[in-house]
């Protein structure tokens, strides 16, 4: 997976999935692009990449703002030149409530973001790679992609937008060599993880994750790493002939669903 001389665009690469992912590209001779709303994230992020010789670019953006978002694109592309890969990341978990219980204005966030957020990405990297006539996109939707999970309404609703969108896409511009696909992560050791573990029991999150850990058929969290790797083989050449995918990365969590508990039960 050589990514030499091409530019990477990461959106939530301030920490977790879109970090490693950032790092990734650039540990593989991309030059990368890093937009997120968190500067300090984002900065160090782009920091770390200088530090290990790498070249990158951070730019804060809101992705609910087309805007901002066709800015993140105009300073990728006056910057590099080009986007070649773009992993369409950003997103939040929302709160844990039942659905009869669910805060509108939470809802609202929710799909601002993981929705319009992935589709203004779209939208607006998508009018680059036509023109210049080629690239990778993967978004990042997620297990909850694929099944119910009660207690996140807003979360599963839109992580199954994000596979309609992708196939969508994918269909429309398959005949211009640009290739769309998703992954989906399952519990993975990241902030959006552990914050869900406190919402659940303020006082020993500890407890709900030995106990979720302990219902995977691997045993453990994901590693964000384990996510980027699965990224970065989708917009490498190796899967040239791939696209409208989804590719699971849970440890076993959805081709098992008999020996996993939902996360708030």
């Amino acid at each position: 997976m050589d990514f030499q001389d091409k530019v990477a665009l990461v959106t939530g690469g301030g920490n977790g999935i879109g970090r490693a992912t950032a790092l990734g590209f650039a540990s593989r001779g991309a030059k990368v692009v890093i937009v997120d709303r968190d500067a300090s994230g984002g900065e160090a992020t782009a920091g770390v990449v200088r530090q290990q010789g790498g070249t990158a670019l951070f730019v804060q953006a809101d992705v609910t703002d087309a805007r901002s978002v066709q800015a993140y694109v105009d300073k990728a592309v006056s910057t590099f030149g080009r986007i070649d890969c773009f992993h369409n990341n950003a997103g939040i978990e929302g709160k844990v409530a039942n659905l009869a219980d669910y805060d509108e204005a939470v809802f609202d966030a929710v799909m601002a973001v993981n929705v319009k957020g992935v589709f203004l990405g779209l939208k607006y990297v998508l009018k680059q790679m036509l023109a210049q006539k080629g690239g990778a996109i993967v978004n990042t939707a997620s297990t909850a992609a694929l099944t119910g999970s009660p207690g996140m309404p807003a979360y599963v609703a839109s992580k199954h937008a994000v596979l309609g969108l992708t196939k969508t896409a994918s269909g429309e511009v398959a005949r211009h060599g640009i290739r769309v696909n998703a992954v989906c992560p399952g519990p993975i050791d990241t902030r959006m993880i552990h914050e869900l573990e406190a919402q659940l029991n303020p006082a020993d999150p500890g407890k709900v994750q030995a106990r979720y850990e302990a219902s995977l058929p691997i045993g453990r969290y994901g590693k964000p790493e384990e996510v980027a790797n699965t990224v970065l083989f989708l917009c490498s050449d190796l899967a040239g002939n791939i696209t409208g995918a989804h590719f699971v990365v849970d440890g076993g969590r959805t081709a098992t669903p008999g020996a996993v508990t939902s996360m708030n039960s």
